[in-house]
């Protein structure tokens, strides 16, 4: 703890004087150092940990956080399979699904997409993700279908519209393999906020899924949500070891490894990149109290005459540059999250003055910039700034407090 005399002297080389005008710069660019190193800290890994979190959240949401895929594409016992699967301990849901890669024409123009067919509950849960259109309508085998925002936009699709969807695989007859070729009306425009997918999906029930594929009752995947993301691999264990010879379970961790282990990666190397303006911050703070304890040594020895100890000069300029990496560090919390609050005003205005797309959701996948704050990383962020700001602190106070007032004060 400090004395009054102790914190009375800190205050006052908090704020030095007029004639020490250097010096306050020093100070005030290195509680601006700070501020920027803790806030780009902040900032980026929000964005990093937003990034991964909606990608899993939208991918698992599309996709359930497992897939049971049979060997040939097809599955055909899947009512008693799912219900072995739903049996399994750690298993919330299971529903069967069928996905395949087609082609859509409309107006002349043909794109490629993925066809899935699902039940109506699974359906109805797009609701929230509905543009236009009414999702309850594609349900029920009324002939419509639900397309991705971007699809509509790139084929000029509106609710309404009639679309052609193209199945290669068609019937087999005397003389070759008829491509079957059905007209839906698109009943529903959603947007999932994940490009690839506003882009490629065509939403069905599975039971028209099921009869433009000549599937039979079949279906191709069964669609499987666990208690805990992070660990359905050991949650799934027990029923792939059952599952051998029959079908193959494949989670999201499997189907998009390469993707976040590269967002991993990103984020270990981002952020240790960024620790090193931390580091700089502190060589900053060093730097303002090594000037500091220079120009105050005749004050130092004055003080030292007066019955002051070594240990109350070094806690004193320990206080003095802790208290500037502190009101630095408090700064940069504060900066980051008014960026973080505006950051896609930023975005819009940095993309408006430069005239690039900063943010392009074919390159990142989302369509909008994700911001998700960890408290234990800001607390991390926090520690490593002051334990950087504090070690600044200790040459120049060992320096105040070896100083001997004989040797400066004999030529006063």
């Amino acid at each position: 703890m400090l004395s009054p005399f102790e914190w009375m002297i800190a205050k006052r080389y908090l704020w030095p004087g007029r004639g020490e005008a250097f010096i306050a710069l020093v100070a005030g660019i290195s509680v601006g150092v700070v501020a920027l190193s803790v806030a780009l800290l902040v900032v980026v890994m929000s964005v990093m940990n937003g990034f991964r979190g909606e990608l899993l959240d939208k991918i698992t949401g599309l996709n359930g956080h497992a897939v049971v895929q049979g060997y040939d594409g097809k599955i055909s016992d899947w009512q008693r399979l799912m219900a072995e699967i739903e049996a399994t301990p750690g298993v919330t849901s299971a529903s069967p699904m069928i996905e395949r890669p087609l082609l859509t024409s409309f107006g002349g123009r043909v794109e490629a997409i993925f066809l899935r067919g699902q039940t109506d509950a699974d359906l109805t849960e797009l609701g929230d993700k509905v543009l236009m259109g009414d999702i309850r309508s594609v349900s029920g085998g009324s002939g419509k279908v639900a397309i991705g925002s971007r699809l509509a936009q790139n084929l000029g699709i509106r609710v309404g519209d009639t679309i052609t969807i193209i199945n290669p695989q068609g019937r087999t007859t005397p003389f070759g393999t008829s491509i079957r070729q059905v007209g839906y009306e698109v009943g529903a425009i959603f947007e999932v906020g994940i490009y690839t997918f506003d882009e490629k999906f065509v939403m069905l029930p599975l039971k028209e899924a099921q009869t433009l594929l000549l599937m039979g009752d079949s279906v191709a995947q069964i669609e499987v949500t666990v208690t805990d993301p992070d660990k359905v691999g050991e949650i799934l264990s027990p029923l792939a070891a059952r599952l051998t010879g029959k079908a193959i379970i494949a989670d999201w961790k499997a189907m998009n490894s390469a993707l976040f282990e590269a967002l991993q990666v990103e984020r270990v190397a981002m952020f240790f990149a960024l620790s090193f303006m931390v580091l700089v911050a502190s060589f900053n703070i060093l730097s303002s109290l090594v000037m500091l304890v220079r120009a105050k040594t005749r004050d130092i020895a004055i003080m030292r005459t007066m019955g002051a100890t070594r240990r109350s000069m070094l806690k004193i300029f320990v206080t003095t540059g802790s208290t500037v990496g502190a009101i630095g560090t408090v700064t940069g919390l504060m900066l980051g999250a008014v960026i973080l609050f505006f950051r896609e005003p930023i975005v819009s205005f940095i993309a408006f003055v430069t005239g690039q797309q900063i943010w392009d959701p074919e390159v990142r996948f989302l369509s909008t910039l994700p911001s998700r704050t960890d408290p234990w990383e800001v607390l991390g962020i926090v520690l490593l700034a002051l334990g950087m700001s504090f070690l600044a602190t200790l040459y120049p106070a060992f320096k105040a407090a070896n100083t001997d007032p004989v040797q400066v004060l004999r030529y006063e």
